[in-house]
């Protein structure tokens, strides 16, 4: 397997200059706008970032409904403008949600308020909280990469809030077309971020699939 470790330099270093100002209240949304580098950040948080293929598990299910959900996706990319956040998330990242709750029969919260500190705060846009946990971020102006770094962020935050057992939180970060897959490793505070790119509609039935399995193994 193809690994690429990103070692934060600062992660150590006693002596070394926050980024984040002491006084300062940040949400969620804040750390998409900033220019640092994504490991300097969660080094702040005492995290580290790996980057490599992650073999994540695929579901078995029957999928029943994906043909009318791919039919209905490919009609939005031919008659729909898909330029705005608000579009994609409706057309392109909602109904996979929607279908993703009838598989798995998993509580959805949209915009689901969550507040640890002053520096971890904010709404997360789509939390499946059933035994298994699944964040998943629209990825504001398709940016996949700042992206991810918020939702890095509040997987972060969700591992002080919740006081669920499990060892592994996964995320998955999305600009509607295109979706990227995150865990979260709760003891060792490492932040993975897979190499692997699941584009809409070629790889939906495997991304549902996949979606499925780490909700519902």
């Amino acid at each position: 397997m193809q690994v690429v470790s990103i070692k934060s330099r600062n992660v150590l270093a006693m002596s070394r200059i926050p980024i984040l100002e002491s006084e300062r209240s940040y949400t969620f949304g804040c750390y998409f706008e900033m220019p640092f580098e994504p490991d300097d950040i969660l080094a702040e948080f005492g995290c580290s970032l790996e980057r490599s293929f992650l073999e994540l598990p695929q579901s078995n299910a029957t999928l029943d409904r994906l043909s009318d959900l791919k039919s209905r996706i490919e009609d939005s990319f031919s008659y729909i403008s898909l330029d705005s956040d608000k579009a994609r998330r409706s057309f392109l990242i909602a109904p996979i949600l929607s279908d993703l709750i009838v598989y798995t029969r998993t509580r959805l919260r949209v915009n689901y308020y969550i507040e640890v500190s002053d520096r971890l705060k904010g709404s997360l846009d789509y939390f499946f909280d059933g035994n298994q946990k699944l964040l998943v971020v629209a990825a504001q102006n398709t940016d996949l990469s700042r992206g991810f770094l918020q939702m890095a962020l509040e997987l972060i935050a969700l591992d002080l809030w919740t006081d669920s057992d499990e060892a592994i939180f996964m995320g998955a970060i999305s600009t509607g077309d295109i979706w990227q897959f995150g865990k979260f490793e709760r003891e060792t505070k490492q932040i993975t971020q897979d190499l692997n790119l699941y584009c809409i509609p070629a790889d939906l039935d495997l991304l549902l699939r996949i979606l499925i399995a780490t909700i519902d193994p």
